[in-house]
């Protein structure tokens, strides 16, 4: 993982690689790299145990996450692509809503980055939290000394080689 934030990092030579992936990725590490973000902990470990302890109709969830998927693939994907470029080539979804809706005083840009920070750290904490569970339970290890070990060795390729470590790694 370390090796391939390496090789990205040699790859990287500007903003828009690092934070887009040089906004070349093909489809397929594009779709298998948003999936793998999608399928964290909590829907190899979380959905499962809520299915087993409040019964099938917690399936549901599984249902509409695939549906929402294709939803945002079809529908949402392409004009959002296609939008950021003409809105001054946006890199961030913050930054896409304060140019497209010339947010002047920055306040789209400071709620929605207030939301996603908010939503993905406790996102984040909770993939790390089964990243530790996993290895504690598979090898033995400690369950603070792998989720430290798995957060540093994600911050590494993260910090890195940018989006384009973590689409390739989600891809490997």
């Amino acid at each position: 993982m370390i090796g391939i934030g390496v090789w990205c990092m040699k790859k990287t030579t500007g903003a828009d690689d690092y934070f887009l992936g040089g906004r070349g990725l093909s489809g397929p590490v594009a779709a298998l790299s948003a999936q793998a973000s999608d399928m964290s902990g909590w829907l190899l470990m979380g959905l499962p145990g809520s299915i087993y302890a409040l019964g099938t109709g917690q399936a549901w969830i599984a249902i509409g996450l695939g549906l929402g998927t294709i939803a945002n693939w079809l529908i949402i994907a392409k004009p959002l692509r296609a939008y950021t470029i003409v809105a001054n080539n946006s890199m961030t979804l913050p930054e896409f809503f304060g140019n497209r809706y010339h947010d002047e005083k920055k306040i789209l840009l400071g709620i929605s980055s207030a939301i996603i920070v908010v939503f993905f750290l406790v996102y984040t904490a909770s993939a790390l939290a089964s990243g530790g569970k996993l290895f504690n339970t598979v090898f033995g290890i400690d369950y603070h000394v792998a989720l430290f070990i798995g957060a540093a060795v994600i911050l590494i390729y993260t910090f890195m080689g940018g989006f384009l470590a973590v689409c390739t790694t989600d891809f490997v």
